[in-house]
């Protein structure tokens, strides 16, 4: 973990970063985010001590870094920047194993260790190990700035606007690139960007600076759900939640209370919980909740003189989702398969909810108008 402790710094008069005091968590990626001036670099460049603070503590697994060697600091962290700063007259093979060759590993194992991570990064060996950075695409040099950067396989990595200067085809493809090896690796990532799309991207946990402050720390569903300051709200835009359907999750706009019935009651017993309940359709559960299927008007019409039990006309293959899914998930089930509500179950298969056209209409539209109104005033 990373600890900022009352962390303040002041570049003349100026103050860059306002006693700050936060934690990076481990193996997560933490975007800081702010206007142009706001202290997010700063805060960045003070980890590795490219930056020197003027007042508090910066602790990394609760060792205070100003006691450390600053050179072997730097050789234990990763770091890429937008501008890559490849060193032209070495080959690709020499910029990435720059530092475990300060750092006097073994040759075998530094060309071992070049080679993996050229792969990684989606630069074959045979290809790109003897060529020089001039002889690249600008992503194709970022890809090499990253491999460079985890090649101490440090367990801290900085990353400070590094697909800034990349055309967005070229920036979303490294986006995703990035969170794939997030996934093997579980590196420890600070990530600096002015890109709100990126930063939610991206994000385990976003802060949102202003004047050096931090407003907001918190995960991106939060965010956008629950901004706690008017900047906030502002910077992130009140109609983003409309377009990350993905962040809003199943559970906070699920029916929590659908309309249920056991599979031993009878049809006439559903046509008329239907007509008292002015619903279409039932879930059909057991007497523990557990999800079983559902039941149409259709159904019980069709079968009324031909069957006697709900559980002789169940559906049973059934579209659901679990109740840690997402709106996108649950909008791409109704697209696809033609529905018009989804089941929501637990993890041990409990029917919790259900998610219909109309709820997702009803959610989606209150967030839009509360906008519209917000503008207003």
């Amino acid at each position: 973990m990373i600890s900022f402790k009352n962390v303040t710094k002041k570049f003349g008069e100026q103050i860059a970063v306002d006693n700050l005091t936060i934690d990076l968590p481990s193996s997560e990626i933490t975007v800081l985010i702010g206007p142009s001036g706001c202290g997010k670099t700063t805060t960045l460049r003070m980890i590795n001590r490219l930056i020197e603070p003027t007042e508090g503590v910066i602790y990394i697994n609760g060792t205070d870094i100003s006691k450390a060697d600053p050179v072997e600091l730097r050789r234990n962290i990763g770091y890429v920047i937008q501008q890559i700063a490849l060193f032209p007259h070495m080959t690709i093979a020499q910029n990435v194993g720059l530092v475990p060759y300060l750092k006097n590993w073994p040759e075998a194992k530094r060309k071992e260790r070049i080679e993996e991570l050229l792969e990684m990064v989606g630069m074959p060996p045979s290809k790109f190990y003897s060529r020089y950075p001039d002889e690249l695409s600008g992503g194709q040099q970022q890809r090499i700035g990253v491999a460079r950067a985890l090649a101490a396989d440090p367990d801290i990595i900085l990353m400070d606007e590094p697909f800034g200067a990349l055309d967005p085809i070229t920036r979303a493809t490294l986006q995703d690139e990035l969170l794939d090896m997030q996934d093997k690796l579980g590196k420890t990532i600070v990530f600096v960007t002015h890109d709100m799309d990126e930063a939610l991207k991206l994000a385990n946990k976003i802060a949102i600076m202003k004047d050096g402050k931090v407003l907001q720390y918190d995960t991106p569903e939060q965010l956008l759900k629950n901004p706690a300051h008017g900047f906030v709200e502002e910077f992130i835009g009140r109609d983003r939640l409309l377009k990350r359907p993905e962040l809003i999750k199943v559970k906070d706009i699920m029916i929590t209370e659908p309309v249920t019935i056991l599979p031993e009651r009878t049809l006439t017993q559903a046509l008329e919980k239907m007509r008292r309940e002015k619903v279409d359709s039932l879930m059909v559960v057991d007497r523990s909740e557990k999800f079983i299927g559902l039941v149409t008007a259709n159904d019980v019409l069709q079968s009324f003189d031909k069957v006697e039990k709900i559980s002789e006309i169940v559906k049973t293959e059934v579209y659901y989702v679990n109740e840690d899914a997402n709106v996108s998930q649950v909008l791409s089930i109704m697209a696809q398969k033609q529905v018009g509500y989804v089941p929501v179950v637990s993890s041990d298969n409990r029917l919790v909810g259900l998610v219909t056209r109309s709820s997702l209409v009803n959610v989606l539209g209150a967030t839009a108008n509360r906008g519209k109104g917000e503008d207003k005033k």
